[in-house]
């Protein structure tokens, strides 16, 4: 039989505590922190691996997992290859929305917002903190570009290994970007598909909480 025949009834009943306004914070990074912890304390794989959705500046939608590495009122931060396809999506169409897919414990969270780039300092103290693996990583692969082999990739590496064999420097084609969030939503699964959506949208000077039909 197709495996595609079962999807149908591939189907979970959500439980979940009431989402209600008047338990959330009073801004969404507040808020944003609790669920965090939350899903930390829960012991899930990776919790700050979110999906990033990116648009070129010609509509053509992109997506795929990167891992956030900080957050504050400012927006939420992420590093990558400048030259990559998301680089590349960003400096078109400076905007982007994050999915934070913490379906062990039926939630989700979804930011949209602007893209800016972080200042060089900033990126250089996060760079300078990274595995010295991952930093010749950084270097050794052109984010997106077709190679030839994985061999191809792998004496790119000992190449620059042996030119760098102990600080690599920060490339200027990496770096990082942070999303200041416009609108973000908690989403909370409840039984016969009654979830709870609750979004908060900046207005002028303030945050507006509202609810959401499932």
């Amino acid at each position: 039989m197709d495996s595609a025949s079962h999807l149908p009834g591939l189907r979970h009943s959500y439980e979940g505590e009431p989402l209600l306004e008047s338990g959330m914070a009073a801004d969404p990074v507040a808020q944003f922190a609790l669920w965090f912890a939350d899903a930390v304390g829960a012991g899930l794989p990776e919790p700050n691996a979110m999906v990033v959705a990116t648009s070129s500046a010609g509509g053509r939608p992109s997506a795929r997992t990167v891992l956030l590495k900080g957050f504050d009122e400012r927006g939420f931060v992420f590093f990558t290859n400048y030259e990559s396809r998301k680089g590349r999506d960003l400096g078109e169409n400076p905007r982007a929305c994050l999915l934070f897919p913490w379906h062990p414990i039926r939630r989700q969270v979804r930011v949209e917002g602007s893209v800016v780039r972080l200042p060089r300092e900033d990126s250089a103290a996060y760079f300078h903190s990274r595995p010295y693996g991952s930093r010749i990583g950084a270097w050794a692969s052109r984010q997106s570009a077709v190679v030839e082999s994985r061999e191809q990739l792998d004496v790119r590496f000992q190449e620059l290994a042996e030119r760098w064999p102990q600080d690599p420097p920060l490339p200027d084609f990496w770096g990082g970007f942070r999303v200041v969030p416009a609108e973000v939503e908690f989403w909370q699964g409840q039984t016969d598909r009654m979830h709870d959506r609750l979004r908060y949208r900046r207005t002028v000077g303030t945050w507006t909480l509202e609810r959401l039909a499932p």
